[in-house]
C-alpha cells in the first residue's frame, strides 16, 4: 500500500516503503536510522529483493540525509551495502561510512582498493583510507601504524596500469602521511601531464598541512582551470595561509559556483581582518546560498579568533 500522508514512520513501515514502487520519501528513510542487529537483519532481507536502480537511489538518499543531519546513523546499513553485487552501491556504502572510525573497516577497505573489479569502488576505498591514515597519524587507531596504510596507497599511485581516478584519490589520501617521502610523491604528481593528477596533487598539499606548499598552492588560485582553482582554494584554507587572503577574496567573484564556495570556506579558515571584512560583505549578498556559507565561515573565523585570545590569556 502506498502511504501518501503518513506523518510518523517506524522501522517496519520504512522497510515496507522501500519495497513499494512509489517515489522514495526522505521522512521514511530517516526512520531507518540507528538500526539494531535485528533491524539490520530485516533490512538485509528486504534489500536483497530490491531492483538495482532502487538500491542505488536509496543508498544515495541515505548519504544525503546523513550529511544533512549528524543525528542520523545509517552505519549498520552502509556496512551491509559493502557486500552488494552492484559496484555503485558498494561505492555508496564506503562513502556512507565516512564518519565511522572503527579500525575493523581497514581490512575491507584495503581489500576493495586492491581487488575490487570496479574503478569507482577502488577510488572510494582510496579516499576512505585517507581518513584512516589521518587517524593513524594522530595515534587514534590502536596498533595501526601510518605506514601500514601509507605504503599501500603509495603502491597504488605508482601503478601506471591503475585507473587514473584511483591513482588521483590515492595521491590525495597520501597527503595525510607525514613520511618524508610524501613531498617528493606530491611534487611528481604536480608535474604530471594529466590535469586531474595535478589537481589531486594540490589537494594533497592541503591535506599535508605542510607550509612548504603555500606558495605553490597560492599560485594555482589564478589557474585558468576551474577545478584547479577549487582545489587550490580548499588547500589554501587547510594550510591556513593568511597571505593568500586577497587572492581568495578575488575568487568570491569567480564564474564557477564551486570555486566561490571553496573560497568562502577558506577565508573562514585563514582568518585575519581582510577575510573577516570580505565575509561580512558576503553575508549581505542577495545570493542566499553564498550568504549562508559566508555566515558559517564567519562564525568559524570568529570562534577561532576567540579561542586564540583565550589561549593567550592562559599563557600569561
Amino acid at each position: 500500500m502506498v502511504r501518501h500522508k503518513q506523518l510518523v514512520w517506524n522501522f517496519h513501515d520504512a522497510l515496507a516503503h522501500l519495497q513499494e514502487t512509489a517515489p522514495l520519501r526522505a521522512d521514511a528513510l530517516r526512520a531507518l536510522s540507528g538500526a539494531n542487529k535485528v533491524e539490520a537483519e530485516a533490512f538485509a532481507r528486504v534489500w536483497d529483493r530490491l531492483a538495482v536502480e532502487r538500491r542505488r537511489r536509496i543508498a544515495q538518499m541515505l548519504i544525503e540525509l546523513a550529511e544533512q543531519s549528524f543525528e542520523l546513523d545509517f552505519n549498520a546499513l552502509f556496512r551491509y551495502l559493502l557486500g552488494d553485487a552492484d559496484a555503485q552501491v558498494r561505492a555508496s556504502g564506503i562513502e556512507g561510512l565516512w564518519e565511522d572510525q572503527d579500525a575493523a573497516l581497514l581490512k575491507p577497505f584495503l581489500a576493495f582498493l586492491r581487488q575490487d573489479p570496479d574503478a569507482g569502488v577502488r577510488a572510494a576505498a582510496a579516499d576512505a583510507l585517507g581518513r584512516f591514515l589521518l587517524l593513524a597519524e594522530y595515534g587514534r587507531l590502536a596498533r595501526v601504524a601510518p605506514a601500514t596504510i601509507g605504503e599501500i596507497l603509495l603502491e597504488t599511485t605508482r601503478d601506471l596500469s591503475e585507473d587514473l581516478t584511483v591513482r588521483c584519490r590515492a595521491i590525495e589520501a597520501l597527503g595525510y602521511w607525514s613520511d618524508e617521502s610524501v613531498r617528493e610523491v606530491i611534487a611528481a604528481a604536480f608535474d604530471d601531464a594529466a590535469p586531474e593528477m595535478r589537481a589531486s596533487a594540490v589537494a594533497a598539499m592541503g591535506h599535508s598541512a605542510d607550509q612548504y606548499w603555500c606558495e605553490t598552492v597560492a599560485n594555482e588560485l589564478q589557474s585558468p582551470d576551474a577545478r584547479m582553482r577549487f582545489e587550490a582554494a580548499r588547500a589554501t584554507g587547510e594550510l591556513e595561509n593568511r597571505d593568500a587572503a586577497p587572492a581568495l577574496i578575488e575568487l568570491l567573484e569567480d564564474t564557477d559556483r564551486e570555486v566561490q564556495s571553496a573560497a568562502i570556506t577558506a577565508l573562514g579558515q585563514v582568518g585575519g581582518k581582510l577575510a573577516q571584512r570580505a565575509l561580512r560583505r558576503a553575508v549581505e549578498s542577495e545570493d542566499e546560498v553564498l550568504s549562508a556559507l559566508a555566515e558559517d565561515a564567519l562564525q568559524e573565523l570568529e570562534f577561532n579568533a576567540n579561542s586564540d585570545e583565550f589561549l593567550l590569556l592562559d599563557l600569561r
